[in-house]
């Protein structure tokens, strides 16, 4: 599997040991016409894309250089994964499992041609992790700072406000920065209870300026991934938006 941002922000490779994973599971959306399945085992996450009549739907738009990104993270929203699995069959997608034991979400982010679709989580579990691993609160950031790697990023938030377009900038050394998947950087979002998400890319080809707006009040983790010196890290912030 690919980059995984661990408590610590690091944006690293997951270890060889492979958990146990078990079972399947699906989403659905009132507003959506594609049914995204995750089944996975001990060796491998797999993703069956169908429609409402169980069709496969194999017809994907190239998004930011990929037909598919994949966003896995804990329940704790401790860790975080931006992988691409590759496409084995027809709207199927497979991936090695490295993860350790725990508790999941799946975003399954994709443009699928012809038919309406909205990324919503698809929880699963991995081997047999303690019960002691539910439940995480999370609390607002006080410092906007972060490192990685000995690589510092800032972010500055133009509005704490629901409802309101928000531009979140980030200030880092752009000196080795390079574009990352057709873009120079790119942010995923996610509300306190791993529901709402968000993936959010620059507002232009030349800064890390990223616009978007918070539907409801309530606190979000960020995370906002950069590539430089050919490194990709992912830098985790948590912000408390308002009424």
């Amino acid at each position: 599997m690919g980059g995984k941002q661990d408590e610590s922000g690091g944006h690293q490779e997951v270890d060889s040991e492979s958990g146990h994973a078990h079972g399947d599971s699906s989403t659905t959306h009132d507003g959506s016409e594609v049914n995204a399945f995750v089944q996975n085992d001990n060796s491998s996450i797999n993703i069956f894309l169908k429609d409402k009549a169980g069709n496969p739907i194999d017809e994907l738009e190239v998004n930011h250089e990929r037909k598919l990104h994949l966003i896995i993270v804990d329940e704790q929203l401790q860790k975080y994964y931006h992988v691409h699995p590759e496409r084995t069959g027809e709207g199927e997608f497979t991936i090695e499992n490295n993860l350790p034991d725990g508790f999941y979400k799946a975003f399954i982010d994709i443009k699928p041609k012809n038919f309406t679709y909205k990324v919503e989580p698809v929880p699963f579990i991995v081997g047999n992790p303690s019960d002691a691993t539910h439940g995480h609160e999370l609390n607002p950031d006080t410092n906007f700072s972060k490192t990685v790697d000995e690589e510092s990023v800032t972010l500055k938030v133009s509005s704490f406000k629901a409802g309101e377009p928000v531009t979140l900038s980030f200030d880092l050394d752009q000196t080795n920065l390079t574009s990352y998947l057709g873009a120079m950087g790119h942010v995923v979002i996610l509300d306190e209870y791993g529901k709402e998400f968000l993936h959010v890319h620059p507002s232009n080809d030349n800064e890390p300026i990223f616009e978007t707006t918070f539907d409801k009040p309530g606190i979000y983790k960020i995370w906002a991934e950069f590539k430089q010196n050919g490194t990709v890290r992912a830098f985790p912030f948590v912000i408390e938006i308002k009424k």
